[in-house]
């Protein structure tokens, strides 16, 4: 490997371990705005998403890319899509955490690389290996452990592992690139975000974002959270071997899932415990199988 690869792969493993990093740690970021309703919290959080957004586009000379999707009705539509999936995964995500149901928001991530694999399996033609399969088929024998041990967090990690799921499956087949995208997704989401701002404001307790100087900023803090972090995995996708980008997406709920044990004390069930232990198991398999294989054309 030379110099440059060298460099290009350390940037990428900075930039991706960043971003998860700041995912895993979002949860203690949403103890600063707890008091905020999950809806007028992802209302906000999407109104203050797309200013930032519009500045990076323009400073990475992207707005072609913007201009170009405007002009393409499918685009729009699937955009439009996305952009569903995105604010109900972000609405169950933040209640779940508020509820201090850690550990099925920790395990919705969990899953979903596994989801993706089969999305891709069933939807896009994709093949699985042998390890691949026995790591789904060991996913869904956790998930089946929650039926009967925790059948009331179940949805939440359903529910996000799938929304997220799908939101990935039906950017796969949008030609935007991942800050122009959200850039869009963001603007498509903003008059219903300023329909739930404004709805808020009109109750008697008033609007979060303007109860205190210090929980208005910790609003806006939230556009930036929502896009540095995307920001930073569309640079690493560039630098890393999918196999590598792939490991690190683990590090995100592994911390979400220690804040749970920690931070917010919440009483891991048995089911728990077994569902999260058959997901480990099946992320190394998944992991090593993806490492494995693409170790073998460079040997070759």
């Amino acid at each position: 490997m030379d110099t440059t690869e060298s460099d290009q792969r350390r940037s990428g493993l900075t930039s991706a371990l960043g971003a998860y990093v700041i995912w895993g740690f979002l949860p203690l970021y949403l103890l600063l705005v707890r008091e905020v309703p999950a809806f007028e919290f992802v209302g906000w959080r999407i109104l203050w998403t797309l200013p930032l957004c519009l500045v990076i586009v323009a400073a990475r000379k992207q707005l072609p890319q913007l201009r170009a999707a405007f002009a393409t009705p499918k685009v729009m539509l699937l955009l439009l899509t996305s952009a569903t999936l995105i604010a109900v995964n972000w609405v169950v995500y933040v209640w779940a955490i508020q509820q201090g149901n850690v550990y099925a928001a920790s395990l919705g991530y969990y899953i979903n690389p596994l989801v993706n694999v089969l999305l891709g399996t069933l939807l896009l033609g994709e093949r699985l290996s042998r390890a691949q399969w026995a790591a789904v088929a060991l996913a869904g024998v956790g998930v089946s452990m929650l039926l009967a041990g925790a059948l009331t967090t179940l949805w939440i990690s359903l529910t996000l592992a799938l929304s997220f799921g799908t939101y990935g499956l039906i950017r796969k087949q949008v030609d935007v690139g991942a800050l122009p995208g959200l850039t869009i997704e963001s603007l498509l989401l903003s008059v219903p975000a300023a329909g739930v701002a404004i709805y808020y404001a009109g109750l008697p307790e008033g609007s979060s974002f303007t109860q205190s100087f210090g929980l208005g900023a910790a609003i806006m803090l939230g556009g930036a959270l929502t896009a540095f972090p995307l920001l930073l995995v569309a640079i690493a996708a560039r630098k890393l071997p999918y196999s590598t980008l792939g490991f690190i997406q683990f590090l995100a709920p592994s911390i979400v899932f220690v804040l749970g044990l920690t931070v917010f004390g919440e009483q891991l069930k048995w089911a728990q415990a077994a569902c999260f232990a058959c997901i480990w198991m099946a992320a190394v398999i998944f992991v090593w199988d993806l490492w494995n294989r693409s170790r073998t054309p460079a040997a070759s």
